[in-house]
């Protein structure tokens, strides 16, 4: 206890005393705002992170600062944002105004409201780093679609090719492929004509025959074959109409006789 008495009287401490007394020591922030429970210092300390995140929108602006700096200070903006949010619900709470229904948009130094994700924004020179970018180019709107009125107002002699041959190119590249296409059907023609000719000539040779051609025939029956054979053995007769044999003529006689037979005893 003495210790504690000791430091109380020394000449530092006796300052702070007299400057607190004095009202002259900044009192710090409270780190949450349900911690205030008086609404004119909930609006002070809303306006003093208002004046903080002023002079880093500030800073911020400088692209030399590099890369990782921007990103910090980026983030210390959020940071007092989401703070700021946080006062403004505590100055609600204790029946002060609804700073986030009428208070302004956040705008950025050219009068445009900041861009975000998410609740997460950029600020300054934030919006052209890396990957931030490509976060704000907007994808080209669709070409509207025309109605069917509009269409049919393109639409003319000249959309059903009417107007083709007035430009002096098709005539003469029709002229040119339509007398090659009459080239070769004509080619085409001749030589179907003549692998036809020689086809049909072939084929007659084949068929034409000579009338006086003799065809061996071997005989079925064996008397046929005697009747055939002379006495040198040598083929005696060649029938060109069917000759009956001596069986048949015999047969045939055999029953002339019958008949004449049977006749006369009808007759008598």
């Amino acid at each position: 206890m003495a210790r504690n008495a000791e430091k109380a009287m020394t000449a530092l401490a006796r300052f702070r005393q007299a400057q607190l007394e004095e009202g002259k020591v900044k009192e710090r922030r409270p780190f949450l705002a349900s911690e205030c429970s008086e609404l004119p210092k909930a609006e002070k300390w809303r306006r003093q992170i208002i004046s903080e995140i002023s002079k880093k929108v500030a800073q911020i602006q400088n692209a030399g600062l590099g890369e990782f700096r921007i990103r910090d200070l980026n983030d210390e903006i959020n940071k007092l944002l989401r703070e700021k949010g946080h006062w403004e619900v505590r100055i609600k709470e204790l029946g002060g105004p609804d700073y986030a229904r009428i208070g302004p948009r956040m705008l950025d130094h050219e009068g445009k409201e900041v861009p975000g994700n998410r609740g997460y924004k950029y600020f300054g020179a934030a919006r052209d780093l890396p990957g931030v970018r490509e976060l704000f180019e907007k994808e080209p709107a669709p070409a509207p679609r025309k109605t069917r009125g509009e269409l049919m107002k393109d639409v003319d002699a000249e959309y059903y090719g009417y107007r083709d041959e007035d430009d002096g190119v098709l005539l003469p590249l029709e002229a040119q492929y339509e007398k090659q296409a009459v080239l070769e059907a004509v080619h085409r023609w001749k030589t179907e004509r003549e692998s036809r000719v020689s086809g049909e000539k072939q084929q007659e040779e084949e068929e034409e025959e000579s009338i006086y051609t003799v065809y061996n025939e071997e005989p079925d029956d064996q008397e046929e074959q005697e009747e055939q054979e002379g006495e040198d053995g040598g083929l005696a007769f060649i029938a060109h109409v069917p000759v009956p044999s001596q069986k048949e003529v015999r047969h045939t006689n055999t029953l002339a006789c019958n008949v004449r037979t049977l006749t006369a005893k009808d007759d008598a």
